[in-house]
């Protein structure tokens, strides 16, 4: 039956159906809401003003695309938001690996393959999915591809609310699951936002090594180290580099110390297994990667972001806040000369830190 000659009870199986479908397909979950965002284009707006967002730069190209669905979208009316549990079975205690000064740290999200493309297929087989059920319908779906406000969507899909440090809750998941959407022009039954369950809660506030989250609800994407690690492309500022610790890739801090991940669900998918060992390796080892290494060990992961340049950048910052040993500063004098002046900076610094 064509979308268009659906009645309100069609569209109401339809909405169910659609939501065991995601299910069917390997998300946790999935949830339906409309288009508005008006507040949260106002948050938007006043981090960006006060420069937030650092050289992240895309945040503010594509004007009010970003809070307005519609407009990145014509026609759009609905959002299916999805979520997908990323931490496997199986994968070293991030308390331990963070308390391993000789290990490097990477974000649990990061440790397997990359889930842009693996999501992305999924919400294709669920449109072609509705697509089967009723007909040419309008479409297009997003996994951080794109200017969406993912977190309001999904806050407003029923998914979970936004913490105080500006990540997803699941009162029944925690917050380390993926989000995506696909824009539809079907008028769907939405769902019941999620309430806020934060409370008088800190922690995560308290826990960020440097202090990147200045206030309830507000990051200062510029101190944060996932943002140092992955999107800063030039030098780490001096004075954040020592509580960078042994974190190489991402931070997972304000996550892991958020008493909702005590019901944090283990993934499904076995592609988000860890590879190379990349839960706890050491930092010498991981130095001592080829640029040709690095881009065969990380290819389809998402720690290709940083580049060669950043990953080297970032061992050399971790050994430099490692125990002083022969192996360390040997490992830091082997790249003392690269030919990159970023790595022989940061290289340098670590090397003071260990003098002969």
């Amino acid at each position: 039956m064509p979308a268009t000659l659906l009645s309100p009870h069609d569209y109401a199986m339809l909405a169910s159906d659609i939501k065991r479908w995601a299910r069917e397909l390997g998300f946790a979950d999935a949830g339906i809401t409309g288009t508005a965002l008006g507040e949260d284009e106002l948050h938007l707006k006043r981090w960006l003003d006060a420069g937030h967002h650092g050289e992240m730069e895309y945040m503010a190209r594509h004007g009010d695309k970003r809070s307005r669905p519609a407009e990145l979208e014509p026609g759009t009316v609905r959002v299916i938001t999805v979520r997908m549990d990323y931490v496997p079975p199986g994968t070293r205690n991030a308390w331990h690996v963070l308390e391993d000064p000789e290990a490097g740290y990477v974000a649990r999200y990061a440790l397997g393959r990359d889930y842009h493309k693996l999501m992305r297929n999924r919400l294709q087989k669920l449109a072609e999915r509705i697509h089967a059920a009723i007909g040419d319908f309008g479409y297009r779906a997003f996994v951080d591809s794109a200017p969406v406000l993912e977190k309001a969507l999904a806050r407003n899909a029923g998914l979970g609310w936004i913490g105080k440090h500006t990540v997803l809750i699941n009162r029944r998941a925690g917050s380390y699951f993926f989000l995506g959407e696909l824009y539809t022009d079907l008028p769907l039954p939405v769902d019941e936002p999620a309430s806020a369950h934060c409370g008088s809660c800190r922690r995560c506030i308290d826990i960020c090594p440097t202090q990147a989250i200045v206030a309830p609800y507000k990051l200062d994407a510029r101190r944060c180290i996932s943002y140092l690690t992955i999107e800063l492309r030039g030098s780490i500022p001096e004075e954040l580099r020592e509580p960078i610790g042994n974190r190489i890739f991402g931070c997972d801090d304000c996550q892991l110390i958020c008493p909702w991940n005590k019901f944090a669900q283990e993934a499904t998918e076995p592609d988000f297994a860890p590879r190379h060992r990349l839960d706890g390796a050491k930092l010498v080892e991981l130095f001592g990667w080829t640029e040709q290494e690095f881009l065969q060990r990380t290819e389809g992961m998402a720690i290709r972001r940083t580049g060669y340049e950043g990953w080297l950048r970032n061992i050399a910052v971790a050994l430099g806040n490692a125990p002083h040993t022969q192996e360390v500063r040997e490992a830091l004098l082997a790249r003392a000369e690269h030919p990159s002046a970023l790595v022989r900076e940061h290289v340098a610094w670590a090397l003071a830190r260990h003098p002969a």
